[in-house]
């Protein structure tokens, strides 16, 4: 998976946050990632909020790495996504189910491709 490393070095607190976007698919190996998106609890955007510009409201970037707020409106309950996350390699990775219902909800074209690769790895 790409940008692995660069994330481990930013060092924060494991149970602050959760990989999401293609992430979950990529350290499956279902795919590339271009990047690597994360979802943090309250407590750690808000101290990345005070040191680093946003992007917009909601959106922080650190080189590769997009740190998002919420996942609203399509996913609401963020600590629950990532207290749930799936531990790999020592990272939270937001469960693929999750990522399935965002992609769904989303309905974009480049998202149909991710949803079959996610149904045919979950019904394994």
């Amino acid at each position: 998976m790409k940008f692995l490393e660069e994330l481990k070095k930013l060092n924060f607190p494991t149970d602050q946050y959760a990989v999401f976007g293609s992430g979950p698919l990529a350290i499956r190996g279902l795919r590339e990632n271009e990047d690597i998106e994360i979802l943090v609890k309250p407590e750690l955007w808000e101290k990345l909020a005070k040191n680093h510009k946003l992007a917009r409201d909601d959106l922080i970037s650190i080189g590769n790495v997009h740190i998002f707020k919420h996942w609203e409106p399509w996913l609401k309950n963020r600590d629950e996504l990532i207290d749930t996350a799936d531990i790999i390699d020592g990272i939270r990775f937001v469960k693929l189910e999750h990522v399935l219902d965002w992609k769904e909800k989303m309905g974009r074209e480049k998202d149909k491709k991710d949803i079959e690769l996610i149904e045919e790895y979950l019904m394994c």
